[in-house]
């Protein structure tokens, strides 16, 4: 424990700080312009999600995940409305925004470890990362089985002009 505070004062610090750092680390990384999270289109993988699906079991839980997007007036990840390039673009850009703000909740929540004495740190670390692995596993399992939607996309339009996301 690096700081000594009381158990009242971390008991406060810890049910009023972790949410802030959810919703203000959500919040932040919605406002952050799209060109931050612009990458080249990577070739489709052969077979997109396998080991999402065999190892981590995803189908069985990724629809238990909230979308916290719609919050801040972001991009809906819940559900794919549309086979368009330039919205599987956008779906495919926004899944990495989603990345960086769960990489970013959990290195956040993560330094709450500071103040909290041991066990306590522990459980931080535990909800930190339990918090925020299934989301990024299922923004990163979401964008592998979109690219190669986006490429029959391209190959069908011949719009091959286009292959920064």
């Amino acid at each position: 424990m690096w700081f000594e505070f009381s158990y009242l004062t971390i008991a406060l610090l810890n049910c009023l700080g972790i949410p802030l750092v959810h919703l203000g680390a959500a919040w932040w990384c919605e406002q952050l312009e799209d060109r931050h999270f612009i990458r080249p289109l990577p070739q489709a993988p052969r077979q997109p999600g396998l080991i999402y699906e065999k190892i981590f079991l995803i189908k069985r839980w990724k629809h238990l995940l909230p979308d916290g997007a719609p919050l801040f007036d972001g991009f809906p990840k819940k559900k794919l409305e549309s086979t368009e390039p330039e919205y599987l673009r956008k779906f495919i850009l926004e899944t990495r925004r989603g990345e960086f703000s769960h990489w970013l909740q959990w290195v956040l929540i993560s330094g709450f470890t500071i103040w909290n004495p041991f066990p306590a740190n522990l459980i931080i670390l535990l909800y930190a990362a339990l918090s925020n692995l299934p989301c990024l596993l299922n923004l990163r399992y979401t964008r592998i089985r979109l690219i190669p939607v986006l490429h029959k996309q391209l190959r069908q339009r011949s719009d091959n002009t286009i292959v920064i996301l």
